[in-house]
């Protein structure tokens, strides 16, 4: 790809026809502006004593931080079902304007966006025991498609997905706590292979 078509303007194609840039090469940042929501971190219902933190920062392959990074975040609900609650995008009936969560629903789904130093952090429920991950989708600048992982919150005695991998990869994926009722994952896009975090691949 030319330096043209890695940042979103038109290149010229055969003769003298211009082609325009394709949805995968508009990668940003229009994200930024469309995407988040208000709460939009808020997966846990307020005063759910259940509740936890998970936070972390997004990396780049120089170990820089990512500031203008997005992130979507799904789980089951405690009790292992997966079918969400409607709440999350509530709309104003009057100008169609996003209000966000409702507050009391957990739907299973939130979106939020790294600060200047590549932080984000969400409020959840525990997911059950027989899926313990938060599935995780990275939205980034230089990212021509968004990129899939998983948290796990707790090390599983068996999971296909940990167990096909080596224990320097496998590490990549754990979300240890830091203290009782917070949770640390960092995401590292590129890298050496023990510090470059494991991508799914659902082609």
């Amino acid at each position: 790809m030319n330096e043209q078509a890695a940042h979103g303007t038109s290149c010229t194609g055969t003769g003298n026809r211009t082609v325009p840039p394709t949805p995968s090469q508009t990668v940003g940042p229009f994200y930024g502006h469309a995407l988040p929501f208000p709460r939009g971190g808020a997966l846990a219902p307020e005063g759910d004593l259940r509740a936890l933190t998970l936070h972390g920062r997004v990396f780049d392959g120089a170990g820089q931080p990512v500031p203008d990074a997005l992130l979507e975040f799904w789980q089951a609900a405690p009790d292992g079902s997966r079918t969400g609650a409607p709440g999350s995008l509530r709309r104003d009936p009057a100008d169609g304007s996003v209000l966000g969560r409702d507050g009391v629903e957990f739907t299973g789904f939130g979106r939020v966006s790294t600060d200047a130093d590549g932080h984000w952090a969400v409020r959840t429920l525990p997911p059950p025991q027989s899926a313990p991950y938060v599935a995780v989708c990275v939205f980034a600048r230089g990212l021509l498609h968004h990129l899939y992982t998983r948290a796990y919150l707790a090390e599983p005695a068996a999971d296909p997905l940990l167990d096909a991998l080596p224990a320097h990869r496998r590490a990549t994926l754990l979300a240890p706590a830091e203290r009782p009722g917070v949770h640390r994952f960092d995401i590292t896009l590129q890298g050496e292979p023990d510090r470059e975090t494991v991508f799914l691949d659902f082609g």
